[in-house]
């Protein structure tokens, strides 16, 4: 990284409290209190599950607030163990969208004002330690330090880490030795160089930094799960306007549990 100022990041997803399982928490804590000097740390959304404010019929027996509850206990902890000086980002996934997103099929519209975790005692005040990303496929729903674009993610195919990272790049002018990362599958992959061909490689990166969440929930007992896991990204990157930079400046290793 020569003399530039340097970002020291960490990004985790899929929570979906309550559900996020105490050994992954401890586990993500853990690795938090063990770096040093981080300065950015994001969550890449999907905090809370939703499933409690739906309109359709489910087997919770959790409220609302429980979730909001829970939310606001892992932002409270993750926090505690991080630098005071450490930005706090949050870049909403489709969960916590939906407690908001105009959708009959979700929240009802004369209680859609009422869900809101600003308004909530507890996940309210904390919310307003954290930046807010939109949920929105576009420029305003990633969060970009130097080189490196983080965003929740959307499409769910084998190959859409790759591709949308593309995607995601493009928003932002197309920068070389970008590193997109996102979560929203479940499925952690490392750092990995996209390709025009199997022979042609491109000068973007790609990364998923899995979930946080649980590995057998019911609702996806019938689904493919082979390939989840937990797991956060560790950065380190140049922090500069990617104009100013020269090939590629970061560093990045996914750990996963």
């Amino acid at each position: 990284m020569g003399e530039k100022r340097v970002a020291k990041i960490a990004a985790i997803s899929c929570t979906h409290c309550p559900f996020a399982p105490d050994e992954t928490v401890n586990w993500v804590l853990d690795k938090l209190s063990d770096a040093k000097d981080l300065t950015h740390f994001i969550h890449c959304g999907d905090i809370v599950e939703a499933a409690a404010a739906s309109v359709h019929p489910n087997e919770y027996d959790h409220s609302l607030d429980d979730e909001f509850c829970a939310a606001a206990d892992l932002l409270e902890r993750i926090r505690a163990v991080l630098p005071s000086t450490c930005k706090l980002v949050v870049t909403m996934g489709n969960h916590d969208d939906n407690l908001i997103v105009k959708d009959p099929r979700r929240i009802p519209k004369h209680i859609r004002s009422l869900v809101d975790w600003k308004r909530h005692p507890r996940f309210g005040e904390e919310a307003k330690h954290w930046e807010w990303f939109p949920y929105s496929k576009d420029r305003s729903g990633v969060f970009r330090v130097g080189q490196v674009h983080i965003w929740h993610g959307f499409d769910s195919g084998q190959s859409s880490d790759e591709l949308e990272g593309l995607q995601m790049i493009s928003h932002g002018g197309w920068i070389p030795h970008s590193l997109a990362v996102r979560g929203h599958t479940h499925r952690p992959c490392p750092p990995t160089q996209c390709k025009r061909t199997a022979k042609i490689p491109l000068p973007y990166h790609f990364c998923n930094v899995g979930t946080c969440g649980p590995l057998s929930p019911d609702w996806a007992k019938r689904k493919d799960r082979s390939q989840w896991g937990a797991g956060m990204l560790m950065a380190e990157a140049a922090w500069d306007k990617p104009s100013r930079l020269n090939g590629k400046c970061w560093e990045a290793e996914l750990l996963v549990k």
